[in-house]
């Protein structure tokens, strides 16, 4: 019986267990004494069985051991294996070289083969921090299809991280020669950043992950990458900040509202968002609005007959109303457009990716699950910086 077929069978027999139990417990939510004999009985069945699956992962790993070939030539200098210089010493255990393929090949190896350097990566809830290469990876594609990662200030945060706001101003007066000097107060609010977790969970079978032409890291990687970048976003303009970071559109906490339409949009309504945001932040402002919104935009002219909305021509760079950008989100309403300077919606990451094995839970199937986990907040720091417009539904 192979080492799949006894973990299935474990299974079979811990469920069989479970409603046993349910099915034989007393008005006193106990059992009898002979039920109790049988039930123990089911228990030493698991047992025994998760002992023989022990045995042969053991067995299993020693003849891996023993078919690697002895007496292969050297490639390098005697006494060179191992040598790591104080440099590398100093670099955290997944930044260091080798790490990435430790990971790939202790994947592989149904964690068999797991390293030193490995063993320094473990995350604090389980599993091992993605390497800072496969880290910058999934980030680089966090940010390219994440437009609020590409927008707003990014902050790495290692504990709940306070940001201190200016709530009243110093202000400046004129006095007479000789005159009493006039003292305003500085006030200042304080705003937190917290952490939400955020994973994404992935199933491939046995098989892929035994055949190395499978690109299994890439895979991993990429699949992930949109699958949070996705949730991030919804959550940076839409979240209520409920186990979730707040968005740009929030209706408590987020951008400043400032018209609600009952009628069509006009070229006149865009013209009143735009000045309704205060001078120094329409300078980098730009547009948040849904691929739907805009298609109404795009049919919009100005007083002298101009199309308001203006394509670019230029690859990479954004479209444009009114001389400002714009960016669409399938996950921006269609109810409402945002115009703002976005650097003021902080986003908080707090300490590093991480992903685990959860290979136990699809044995009967032969499939194995990996989770990649991340901790992110975000928040829009001053309201005013960003103007919301909501449209006619």
């Amino acid at each position: 019986m192979t080492i799949n077929e006894l973990r299935e069978k474990r299974a079979k027999v811990w469920e069989d267990t479970k409603a046993f139990l349910e099915s034989h417990r007393t008005e006193k939510g106990t059992i009898s004494a002979e039920d109790e004999v049988t039930y123990n009985r089911m228990m030493k069945d698991i047992d025994d069985l998760g002992k023989e699956i022990t045995r042969l992962e053991k067995q299993e790993a020693f003849d891996k051991e023993l078919s690697k070939v002895i007496g292969a030539p050297l490639t390098n200098r005697p006494g060179a294996a191992g040598i790591m210089d104080e440099d590398e010493k100093l670099k955290p255990a997944r930044a260091r070289k080798g790490y990435a393929q430790d990971l790939l090949k202790a994947m592989r190896s149904n964690f068999k083969q797991v390293s030193n350097l490995l063993q320094e990566g473990v995350d604090a809830d389980g599993g091992y921090l993605v390497p800072e290469e496969y880290d910058e990876k999934l980030v680089t594609a966090l940010e390219q299809d994440n437009i609020m990662r590409t927008l707003a200030r990014k902050i790495a945060t290692s504990a709940e991280r306070k940001i201190n706001i200016a709530a009243t101003k110093p202000a400046a007066a004129w006095i007479e020669e000789g005159g009493a000097l006039v003292f305003s107060d500085a006030t200042f609010g304080q705003t937190l950043l917290d952490a939400h977790k955020l994973h994404v969970a992935i199933k491939i079978t046995e098989e892929l992950l035994y055949d190395n032409v499978f690109d299994l890291e890439n895979y991993i990687i990429t699949e992930s990458g949109k699958a949070i970048a996705n949730a991030e976003e919804d959550a940076f303009l839409n979240g209520d900040g409920k186990g979730k970071p707040l968005g740009v559109f929030a209706e408590t906490g987020g951008g400043t509202v400032a018209n609600t339409l009952t009628a069509a949009i006009k070229s006149d309504d865009v013209l009143d968002l735009i000045y309704a945001l205060r001078r120094p932040y329409r300078r980098t402002a730009k547009f948040i609005l849904n691929d739907q919104t805009l298609l109404s935009l795009r049919k919009l002219k100005d007083n002298n007959g101009a199309y308001m909305w203006q394509p670019s021509y230029q690859a990479g760079e954004p479209d444009k109303i009114l001389g400002y950008e714009v960016y669409t989100s399938t996950y921006a309403p269609k109810t409402a457009i945002s115009f703002g300077d976005y650097s003021y919606y902080t986003i908080g990451d707090r300490g590093v990716r991480s992903i685990q094995e959860l290979r136990e839970l699809f044995a009967g199937n032969g499939m194995i699950g990996y989770v990649v986990k991340e901790r992110v907040d975000g928040k829009l720091i001053l309201p005013e910086a960003v103007q919301i417009l909501k449209l006619q539904a």
